[in-house]
C-alpha cells in the first residue's frame, strides 16, 4: 500500500511542486497520474521511490515512511520497486544484457540465476535477440524497453513509469502500453504519470488529476 498525507514539497529557491497532497493506492491498483507540464507528477513519482523526501506531511510505502528513512535503508524499499523514468541513465558502454542486469547485480543474486531472469525479462519485452547489442544500437522505443526490462527484472510490487510513452509513435506506445497491463494483470501495482490522453483512455484504472501541485 501507499499513502501520502496531507504531502507538500518545496524545493531550494521557493519552488511549490506539491502542496496538501492525500491519497491512497492498494496493492495492486492501476493508477494514472495526471496534469499539465509542471503539475507534480514527477515529484509525486519521485517521493515514492525515496529519490525526494516531502517538506511536510507523511508518505508510507509498503508500511515504512520515506520521510523518516535512514539512507542505508532505501535501496532495500526501491528493490520492491521498478522505476521507468524518462531519463534512462543507460549504460550505453555495457551491453543490454548488463543493463537489465544491473540490479540483480546490486542485490547480490547468483550469477546463474542473473542470467535466467535477465532472459525472461528481455524475452518478456521483446529484446532477447539484442542480449549483446549495445544500448546505442537500439532505437528509442528499444530503449524505452530496455528500461522496462531493467525494472522488472527483480520482479517488483511497485511499477512506477513517468510519461513512458512520450516521443514514442503510436505502435511503440500500444507495445508498451500493453506491457504495463500485463504486469498489472499478474498483481503488480503500476503507477504512470502521463498526459497522454491516448494512454489514459486505453489503460483504464483509477485516475489522479494534479493542476500546480494539488490533487483536484
Amino acid at each position: 500500500m501507499i499513502s501520502f498525507s496531507q504531502v507538500s514539497k518545496r524545493f531550494k529557491g521557493g519552488q511549490q511542486a506539491l502542496n496538501n497532497v492525500s491519497f491512497t493506492i492498494e496493492s495492486g491498483e492501476m493508477v494514472c497520474v495526471t496534469g499539465h507540464s509542471g503539475a507534480g507528477k514527477s515529484t509525486l513519482l519521485k517521493l515514492i521511490a525515496a529519490i525526494e523526501l516531502p517538506s511536510n506531511g507523511t508518505v508510507l510505502v509498503a508500511n515504512q515512511n520515506i520521510g523518516k528513512l535512514r539512507p542505508a535503508a532505501i535501496p532495500y524499499l526501491r528493490r520492491n520497486l521498478g522505476l521507468v523514468f524518462q531519463d534512462h541513465k543507460l549504460l550505453y558502454e555495457r551491453s543490454v544484457f548488463d543493463n537489465t542486469a544491473l540490479p540483480l547485480l546490486i542485490q547480490g543474486v547468483p550469477y546463474d540465476e542473473i542470467g535466467k531472469r535477465v532472459r525472461a525479462a528481455l524475452d518478456k519485452v521483446g529484446l532477447l535477440a539484442f542480449e549483446k547489442a549495445l544500448p546505442v544500437t537500439l532505437s528509442g522505443g528499444e530503449q524505452q524497453r530496455l528500461c522496462i526490462a531493467r525494472a522488472i527484472v527483480s520482479r517488483p510490487s511497485i511499477l512506477l513509469a513517468d510519461e513512458p510513452t512520450g516521443n514514442l509513435d503510436p505502435e511503440y506506445s500500444r507495445i508498451i502500453m500493453d506491457m504495463f497491463k500485463s504486469f498489472h494483470q499478474v498483481g503488480v501495482t503500476v503507477i504512470i504519470a502521463t498526459h497522454d490522453e491516448t494512454m489514459l483512455q486505453y489503460m483504464g484504472g483509477r485516475k489522479l488529476h494534479l493542476s500546480h501541485g494539488t490533487l483536484q
